[in-house]
């Protein structure tokens, strides 16, 4: 059907619908794709989100503010007006990379587009940063949908703070926890993951998923140990726990898909590991009585 390169891609034959055919393309996987209109669809509904921010690390004993990675922002727009045999753009955002270099690194997350950016979007999460703030959530353009949430940002020596979560069909992602629990998502949205209560790596945010709204993700919380990540929304993926074991600390990744990454400061005398943020995806569906956010978009 016109596509540039497939991994990732999975394309519903569709099933009829009286005389027409409801039917699906689904991109998981970043890159830009070519969409080619199938015979007899002339409007199509679809979903993007953004991939998730990455987070930031540090080294010693007086590093403070060390940002979650914001979540990716969800857009969805109905009756998209598309010219059977023509073939339109899908870009899908890769998730954002985690810093590795004592502050100077790391990534944003990367937009998700249909035809363009103006027409539909779900925008990317920001890198955390260090010794300022957690990055922020991935905006949206569409008829609906809504931004992912602010990483935390840590206030205390050794603490990581939690990934934001992506947004929701009607409502932002919640935000990561700072040094403490994450906040719930709303609209669908998923949670953010829990900052660290003591030494220790902060929680994911979680993702959403793709077939319209369902249930909100709730907040990640501290334990003694784990820092427990932000939950999917709308049947997304949660975040991966952070935790502390001795002296190594592990910082959560962001949930697929848009959940950001959580971040973490390490002692001299141990090792650390950060998670990656989630990735971007795109979802277009075609035929009758179908629309986002939840109308009949289930997979058929």
């Amino acid at each position: 059907m016109g596509i540039k390169f497939g991994q990732g891609i999975k394309i519903g034959t569709g099933v009829s619908l009286g005389n027409t055919l409801a039917g699906q393309s689904v991109y998981t996987t970043p890159g830009t794709y070519s969409w080619t209109a199938p015979a007899g669809v002339t409007s199509v509904c679809v979903v993007c989100i953004g991939g998730g921010g990455g987070g930031h690390w540090g080294l010693g004993y007086n590093n403070r503010g060390l940002g979650g990675g914001g979540g990716g922002g969800l857009g969805w727009k109905n009756n998209i007006s598309v010219t059977p045999g023509v073939s339109y753009t899908v870009v899908v955002g890769a998730a954002g990379i985690s810093d590795t270099g004592l502050g100077t690194g790391g990534t944003d997350g990367g937009d998700s587009y249909f035809i363009d950016a103006a027409t539909i979007k779900g925008g990317g999460g920001k890198k955390g940063i260090g010794n300022t703030a957690g990055g922020l959530g991935g905006s949206y353009v569409g008829d609906g949908g809504g931004n992912g949430g602010a990483g935390g940002t840590c206030t205390a020596n050794f603490n990581g703070a939690g990934g934001g979560g992506a947004g929701g069909y009607s409502g932002t992602g919640g935000l990561g926890g700072s040094r403490g629990a994450g906040n719930s998502g709303f609209g669908g949205g998923a949670g953010g993951g829990a900052g660290a209560n003591n030494i220790g790596g902060g929680g994911g945010g979680g993702g959403t998923g793709l077939n319209g709204q369902g249930g909100s993700g709730g907040g990640g919380v501290h334990g003694v140990t784990v820092t427990l990540a932000g939950g999917g929304g709308s049947g997304g993926a949660g975040g991966n726990s952070g935790k502390v074991q001795n002296l190594d600390s592990w910082a959560g990744g962001g949930g697929n898909y848009g959940g950001g990454s959580g971040s973490v400061a390490y002692n001299t005398g141990g090792e650390f590991f950060v998670g990656s943020a989630g990735s971007g995806a795109v979802r277009i569906i075609w035929g009758p009585n179908r629309e986002f956010p939840s109308f009949n978009t289930g997979v058929f």
